[in-house]
């Protein structure tokens, strides 16, 4: 069967003419969108103030250690506090307030302390107990309280000392009350379900645990990342040899798919012939088992819709309709199979070449390196510039009090709240720290700065991807054209490619970056919108809202086709990036049914081979971490969450498979371009010789009148 697949259709363009002097990338070239190129140069400027700004006015202290009522820091390092890393609550009961959800901070006295207390003891109890006693209170009292001579009415009324001490425990550096629940759902605090709280009264321990589960809400986020943090620094080292465990695995990988490129193929297609040719067989043996079972004769229909569905995998009718739909969709493989046998041919043909290109070009496998650390580059300055960001607000105080005030939750300044009016209206008032905020032109617009740091983060994570998919490219195509390989092939081509695409298309790589951040930034607002929307009545936005995030994930999955492909275009022929992208575009629709066959096998093998990577590599990790390898249980690290290096293990092995991978995908892409043009250009005659390999031009039953082995 040939493949002369002409498109008639001149909407398309007309097929490319036969050029004698093109021999690949061509080097007399200009620059090309110069306007993008001069806007992303001012971005970039921008971006780097933005960061300068974060960085001169952020403080990630802010993050790391709890605050006290003062403002203070518990724990620094060089300071008065830095013994005392632990934040401690004068009442965990105030922790119940809903000011707690809207400001993040318990409207009581906090304080910094050394450990937690690990008993229950009143103020009145410490007052006329013995000496070990009131300095074990005074402990979690405010400094310089004369605890001898003053009465526990003055203290609670200057609010030097809390009323009662409990049992408590460091959660994510607070002290927290140590809850338990017995049998019939009783809450104890330590081993007491009431005690006196110090003032003539009993607390109810169900009233604590409300109060904690309000405190533990406040800081959930900072509770989980404080573990997460520490499970890391136990195991990096073992999660970076995990990493270079699924380097080595894919550098194999390449190798074989470079000798066994065939085999691998046809291995692929007779699994997936037998995998579902299985999933009939079981669904059979299901719906026979399942005969004259009480109820299994049900339908679907008379069941309706339920929650739990494994009720559905009780009747009859669903295996019946399972084992359906899976020999339709094998009948329709092994159609395609034998209709389409000579394209998977042609396919594993191309993927042959492009195992020739890689390991003629072998500098494009280290090239991923270059992008790895151009990412990381991009990714650390997004995420500090991010967290400088977020902790440039200012310490904001509030009036707190027990009582009837009219200056109740108005801001104060503690240094001079004493000599204030407040203080004089409302004796029993505090000026407490409350939260990180401001009211200055520069807190205003920080939301916009976070807003800036997001999208020139897509925008140069998009720029440093398509740089990397134009010097590729231009290599590769500088392999096609070369009609004696390896002797017509340019030396140093990753290079060449690398130094024509900084000098001339910089603008161009921008410019098609800039597109794509655009619709990336309009999803994660879409997505923002969504999690507000999460608890709405309004059914119709939630539609409205579904369908627009759909129709932009399509719109980003588009764009990045015909960025993929116009990129290629550019490195081959210079031209500017809507130029590239509209000739791109209309050499695939002339030939878009090569296009649907070829693409997608090649993508199939190229997903497989990173899947059978990331599946070594996580196995490994999941039984070394989870301590399941005896001979290696010793030396596994103690974690909170087991999951937290798998899980980095195998979202790193995927990316590094998909590092490299992405390089035999874009050998594939930038080659099946080059073989579309080369039918279009040539005729296999002395003089329009074809460029592709022996073995395409054997598939296709064609061949060069003068030919000379390219092998």
């Amino acid at each position: 069967m040939e493949m002369e697949e002409k498109n008639p259709d001149p909407k398309y363009g007309e097929s490319r003419k036969f050029d004698p002097n093109f021999k690949g990338p061509i080097h007399n070239r200009g620059c090309t969108d110069i306007l993008c190129c001069i806007l992303f140069i001012l971005a970039l400027l921008g971006y780097f103030a933005v960061g300068i700004i974060a960085w001169s006015q952020g403080d990630p202290r802010k993050v790391i250690y709890p605050t006290d009522s003062r403002g203070q820091f518990c724990g620094q390092a060089g300071t008065p506090l830095e013994k005392k890393p632990l934040l401690f609550y004068f009442n965990i009961l105030k922790c119940a307030s809903p000011l707690v959800l809207l400001e993040f901070q318990c409207p009581t006295t906090q304080l910094c302390v050394e450990s937690c207390p690990n008993r229950h003891l009143t103020l009145i109890k410490a007052k006329v107990g013995n000496k070990d006693d009131q300095e074990y209170y005074k402990k979690y009292c405010k400094e310089g309280v004369d605890f001898t001579g003053l009465s526990p009415p003055e203290i609670l009324k200057d609010g030097l000392c809390p009323a009662m001490l409990m049992p408590s425990k460091a959660f994510t550096r607070r002290c927290l009350p140590a809850l338990a629940t017995l049998k019939g759902g009783v809450v104890v605090v330590g081993n007491e379900t009431t005690f006196d709280d110090g003032n003539s009264g009993t607390v109810n321990a169900s009233d604590v645990l409300e109060a904690s589960k309000k405190s533990n809400i406040a800081v959930e986020a900072r509770q989980v990342a404080m573990r997460i943090f520490e499970d890391y620094t136990h195991s990096w080292h073992w999660i970076l040899l995990g990493l270079v465990i699924a380097m080595v695995v894919s550098l194999i990988f390449i190798v074989l798919l470079r000798f066994l490129a065939g085999i691998m193929v046809w291995i692929m297609i007779i699994l997936v012939i037998l995998v579902i040719g299985y999933g009939i067989f079981h669904c059979y043996m299901e719906f026979a088992s399942l005969k004259g079972e009480p109820g299994a004769d049900v339908t679907i229909r008379d069941l309706g819709l339920q929650t739990d569905f494994s009720v559905y995998l009780q009747i009859r009718q669903t295996w019946l309709a399972f084992m359906i739909i899976l020999a339709i969709v094998e009948f329709i493989i092994i159609l395609l199979l034998i209709f389409l046998r000579k394209r998977i041919m042609i396919a594993i043909a191309l993927i042959k070449e492009a195992s020739r290109a890689v390991g003629h070009v072998m500098s494009s496998l280290f090239y991923p390196l270059l992008t790895f650390a151009l990412l990381a580059v991009v990714i650390a300055y997004w995420a500090i510039t991010a967290v400088f960001l977020s902790t440039s607000n200012e310490q904001v105080y509030k009036v707190f009090n027990t009582s009837d005030c009219p200056f109740s939750r108005e801001t104060c300044n503690p240094k001079t709240f004493n000599s204030s009016n407040a203080s004089l209206v409302c004796p029993d008032a505090e000026c407490l720290f409350a939260f990180y905020g401001g009211e200055t032109l520069y807190h205003k617009y920080l939301i916009l700065f976070q807003f800036y740091n997001v999208f020139l983060f897509f925008w140069c994570a998009n720029f440093v991807t398509a740089l990397g998919q134009v010097t590729l490219s231009g290599a590769f195509a500088s392999y096609y054209w070369a009609f004696k390989k390896p002797e017509d092939i340019p030396a140093y081509p990753i290079f060449s490619s690398l130094g024509r695409a900084l000098r001339y298309h910089t603008g161009s790589l921008a410019f098609g970056s800039l597109i794509l951040s655009l619709v990336q930034v309009i999803r994660v607002l879409l997505e923002y919108l969504d999690h507000k929307l999460k608890g709405a009545q309004n059914k119709f936005a939630k539609f409205l809202l579904s369908c627009l995030k759909c129709c932009f994930w399509c719109l980003e999955k588009c764009i990045k086709f015909l960025n993929r492909n116009a990129y290629i275009m550019i490195a081959i022929y210079g031209k500017n990036f809507c130029t590239a992208a509209r000739d791109a575009f209309f050499l695939l629709m002339r030939n878009i049914i090569r296009v649907a066959v070829l693409d997608k096998v090649t993508d199939f093998l190229l997903f497989l081979g990173k899947l059978l990577i990331v599946g070594i590599v996580g196995i490994f990790s999941f039984f070394f971490f989870s301590g399941r390898i005896k001979a290696v249980e010793q030396a596994a690290p103690s974690l909170n969450y087991y999951w937290v290096p798998i899980l980095t293990v195998v979202v790193g092995s995927y990316l590094i498979a998909h590092g490299f991978f992405s390089v035999y995908a874009m050998c594939v892409d930038t080659l099946f371009l080059c073989f579309l043009e080369d039918l279009e250009r040539n005729d296999g005659s002395q003089e329009r010789p074809y460029f592709m390999s022996q073995d395409l031009l054997t598939l296709l039953k064609k061949s060069n009148e003068d030919y000379k082995s390219m092998d």
